[in-house]
């Protein structure tokens, strides 16, 4: 008779920025939910990477995500097929330990034997085999009480990770951990390599439950009590559960390392050596991607003359980037924001980001298009008393019922047909007809197609901004009186 397989229940940490890959990566729509390795994006690879194999068996995601970002894990996940399983809004971002805490809590109060997988949502490991074969073996120590991470082997003196000292040689087993390094200099990093008994912190975590809330009484226990008061408080928002906001915000701004991992004397590793990256710079990214015999790696629309070591990347249909003679140089091009830099300062994009916020220039942490959880739009040009926006609405979709102080708005469908409402009346436009929306008007646009439905906006007015919105009714619950 066959043994049950132990049930993992799988915790997606997707609520980071990461700013070190601006321009593509910014606040309003982190790398994680981008494309930048492969057809699907980092979060749903991470998705798909922990779903069920002959190895190990995974409960539905547990996924833990800011309220910007709730209806973008949905639509990625059911774009692969995946049903959501809880989806935890974190009020504020409060770095992993608080995350992590209320995944446990969430999770224990299910099943006091829960097991848990916490990994982040923007890494790359192509071979999921060996990763599930990891995993499997950690399961062993987990059952004794220890709280293991993989550990990944390092491959060079990488001075842009940080690093797991362990008591031994690194093997394929698991093993005592002694202490947590910061990122090293050069030097330092040529040396833990070469000393064998070093491995790459990779944050991905495997523990009980139980194991992981007796980690923080005794080393974080402050956090405990604003972790729970949020989880009891929390609020079932149509697919979601928000976390308590008073609750949440007294939580410390601590990552788990931190606050638990360089104090736990039950932590173990496991060394993975099948290939991992953090992405952690476009240096990074210019390493997973295609590369030709001068070690340049191009995106669609780029071209390369005469380069060596070099990445050119053009994240927009309309734009052609042509690199000539350029050697040891990162361009990622954006619609609206171009990044130009030196391979060797790839880690120090956060410098630009920075600036840039500190000057309060909009690109530093917003795009052009905004994703909504009816679909999204662009803008396209802007000036004093007027803007242009590109609205792409999912069948079946719908905007609020709402209404504005400082602008009208003037509709022209040009794929599918929309269902507006202005007012007490209700009519259908389709493709190449349009509508005219007056300043003050009650209104409503809704795609009742089984395809998108794609219309250009025209807004003229004093006030063009997105706040100048009264919303009336709203399906996803957003901001009514």
């Amino acid at each position: 008779m066959s043994v049950p397989m132990t049930e993992v229940i799988p915790v997606l940490l997707a609520g980071g920025s990461g700013t070190r890959l601006w321009p593509l990566s910014r606040k309003s729509y982190p790398k994680q939910f981008s494309k930048l390795i492969g057809d699907q994006s980092l979060f749903q690879q991470s998705a798909l990477r922990l779903t069920s194999s002959d190895k190990i068996k995974f409960a539905p995601h547990v996924t833990m995500a800011n309220s910007d970002f709730r209806f973008i894990v949905g639509d990625q996940l059911h774009g692969i097929g995946i049903r959501p399983g809880p989806i935890l809004i974190e009020p504020e971002g409060k770095n992993t330990a608080p995350a992590i805490l209320a995944a446990s809590l969430y999770a224990f109060a299910r099943d006091e034997n829960a097991i848990l997988l916490v990994a982040p949502s923007d890494h790359v490991i192509p071979d999921i085999d060996a990763f599930h074969s990891a995993v499997f073996t950690g399961l062993d120590a987990v059952k004794n009480g220890k709280i293991v991470t993989f550990g990944v082997t390092p491959t060079r003196p990488e001075t842009g990770y940080g690093y797991l000292e362990l008591s031994k040689l690194a093997s394929g087993e698991f093993v005592d951990i002694v202490r947590f390094v910061e990122k090293p200099d050069a030097s330092n990093a040529l040396a833990m390599l070469d000393a064998g008994n070093y491995l790459w912190n990779a944050g991905i975590f495997l523990f009980r439950a139980s194991d992981m809330i007796e980690a923080f009484e005794l080393y974080a226990s402050e956090l405990i009590g604003s972790v729970k008061t949020a989880l009891g408080d929390v609020r079932v928002d149509l697919d979601f559960l928000r976390l308590d906001p008073d609750a949440w915000s007294k939580c410390e701004n601590i990552s788990i390392d931190y606050a638990v991992m360089e104090h736990a004397s039950n932590l173990v590793a496991i060394p993975f050596s099948a290939g991992w990256s953090d992405l952690g710079g476009w240096d990074a990214v210019w390493d997973e991607m295609e590369q030709d015999a001068n070690g340049v790696a191009l995106s669609s629309h780029a071209q390369a003359i005469e380069c060596k070591n070099t990445l050119l990347r053009s994240e927009s249909d309309e734009l052609e980037l042509v690199g000539l003679g350029l050697e040891n140089i990162l361009v990622v091009a954006m619609p609206d924001a171009v990044l130009v830099a030196h391979k060797d300062r790839a880690q120090e994009v956060q410098k630009v980001f920075r600036k840039l916020k500190s000057e309060k220039i909009v690109q530093a942490e917003t795009f052009p298009k905004d994703h909504r959880p009816w679909g999204w739009f662009e803008t396209l040009t802007m000036r004093g008393r007027f803007q242009v926006k590109r609205i792409f609405v999912k069948p079946g979709a719908a905007l609020s019922l709402q209404s504005h102080h400082h602008r009208s708005e003037h509709w022209v469908v040009v794929e599918g047909t929309a269902e507006v409402t202005i007012d007490d009346k209700v009519k259908l436009i389709t493709e190449g007809q349009s509508v005219y929306i007056p300043l003050g008007a009650l209104h409503r646009l809704r795609n009742p197609g089984k395809l998108p439905m794609v219309l250009i906006e025209v807004q003229t007015g004093a006030y063009l901004g997105e706040d100048d919105i009264i919303r009336y009714e709203d399906v996803y619950d957003r901001n009514v009186p």
